[in-house]
């Protein structure tokens, strides 16, 4: 009787949970300073990024040549735009990218960094992927917090979980003004990124943000560092 209902219980337990280099969450920033065309813009970037060979050689390259991979947007609220997956080559990535273009916006609203960062968390504690790196990609073009938890303590309870997080201060987009932020990347520094070898890399404008997108993603998939913690180019 015990024996049947071992197997039972062994039955009805879930699967292991795959095994991937990374866990990575995108949370792109779609606050009210943000327009529905550079949100398109900004996802486009993220999916030829993603798509780019030098990302994939990058997957490839590692333990087990698949990361996990999620792209939320954040404001006031969070919302998932594309839900967790495995990226293990070309095929798994065109897809990925595919369901990112082309959605509707779903955040709107003031900044709420802390929650959104919480949230990333949250989406990285309860997913079915097990990650030997686990990394949070956060961009925005402003470092207030309007609402919801302090960036600070969202921070350090997100480093307490063995949690990385990394910054894409973005100073402009499509922009005929000067940034309001342009020390953006330091404050992001010092306020935003925490955990094992952070860091940040700025983009300038809508020029340089795919480029950056792409060089942030090789670091972070690869776990390697830029020559600074602050890498602009």
């Amino acid at each position: 009787m015990r024996l049947f209902a071992l197997l039972l219980t062994l039955l009805a337990a879930p699967a292991l949970a795959e095994d991937v280099d990374l866990e990575l969450v995108l949370l792109a920033d779609a606050s009210g300073s943000i327009t529905d065309n550079e949100i398109d813009f900004q996802r486009q970037g993220y999916a030829d990024a993603l798509t780019d060979p030098r990302v994939l050689d990058v997957i490839a390259g590692g333990a087990y040549g698949a990361i996990a991979v999620t792209y939320v947007e954040w404001a006031a609220n969070t919302a998932v735009v594309v839900d967790w997956a495995r990226v293990d080559g070309p095929e798994a990535a065109a897809a990925f990218a595919a369901a990112l273009t082309g959605q509707l916006r779903q955040a709107y609203g003031r900044n709420a960094i802390g929650g959104a960062l919480l949230d990333a968390k949250r989406l990285i504690e309860t997913n079915d992927h097990e990650g030997f790196r686990k990394v949070i990609d956060f961009s925005g073009d402003s470092p207030s917090n309007f609402s919801g938890p302090a960036i600070e303590d969202a921070r350090r309870d997100i480093v307490a979980a063995g949690i990385t997080i990394n910054a894409l201060p973005i100073l402009c987009r499509f922009c005929d003004t000067p940034a309001r932020y342009p020390n953006l990347a330091e404050i992001y520094a010092e306020r935003i990124i925490g955990g094992v070898g952070a860091f940040v890399v700025e983009a300038a404008n809508e020029q340089d943000l795919a480029d950056a997108i792409r060089r942030k993603l090789i670091l972070e998939i690869s776990g390697q560092m830029p020559a600074a913690r602050l890498a602009r180019r």
